[in-house]
């Protein structure tokens, strides 16, 4: 198994809570970055259609999610039939800067969750 993690960018195409201007700033940071991501349109919409390639992407092994809420997000694994290992690690597009995330997705280490993505 690669030690590079793998990376997955959610536009949340439908609910729409995550602020448009910080999805833009990540999506065009990881397009400009010489890495390899995974995009999807809608992770909930894929839980809720039990997509089978939420199976695939939770067991990639080393996993970064750009989305939401880190328990929104593995509940939505978990509804779908899929949980997600425990070492992966959720960036949380509803409350960190764009560069904030760019950052620990980029990043070679093991991201630390900063106070600003804890829920409420």
């Amino acid at each position: 198994m690669s030690s590079t993690p793998t990376i997955l960018y959610c536009r949340c195409a439908y609910a729409q809570v995550v602020p448009t201007g910080v999805k833009n700033d990540v999506l065009q940071q990881l397009c400009a970055a010489d890495t390899s991501f995974e995009t999807v349109s809608d992770l909930c919409e894929m839980a809720a259609h039990r997509d089978p390639r939420l199976q695939a992407i939770a067991s990639c092994g080393k996993l970064r999610i750009a989305a939401c809420y880190p328990r929104a997000v593995k509940g939505l694994f978990q509804q779908a039939g899929f949980p997600l290992p425990e070492n992966t690690e959720i960036l949380n597009m509803r409350t960190q800067t764009a560069a904030e995330i760019t950052i620990a997705l980029l990043s070679d280490s093991s991201i630390q969750q900063p106070a600003s993505s804890i829920e409420p």
